[in-house]
């Protein structure tokens, strides 16, 4: 069975903005690892995405600003 937009839960809805995950907390370590889980989305992932998601969107941002002077 193929999802319906309707059927995805809205976190997955393509037509809204993707979650910058602005509250996580510490759901497991491992040796090397620690993963995080986003309050707002539910999402799970490796804390080191987490700062390499910020320091994207600093370069974005910055990116976009400079054309705008």
């Amino acid at each position: 069975m193929t999802p319906t937009p309707s059927s995805l839960p809205p976190e997955k809805s393509s037509n809204k903005a993707p979650c910058k995950h602005p509250r996580v907390q510490i759901v497991d370590r491992e040796e090397d690892s620690e993963f995080v889980e986003c309050l707002e989305c539910r999402e799970i992932f490796e804390s080191s995405e987490f700062k390499d998601m910020a320091i994207e969107e600093t370069k974005l941002s910055k990116e976009e600003g400079v054309g705008d002077a």
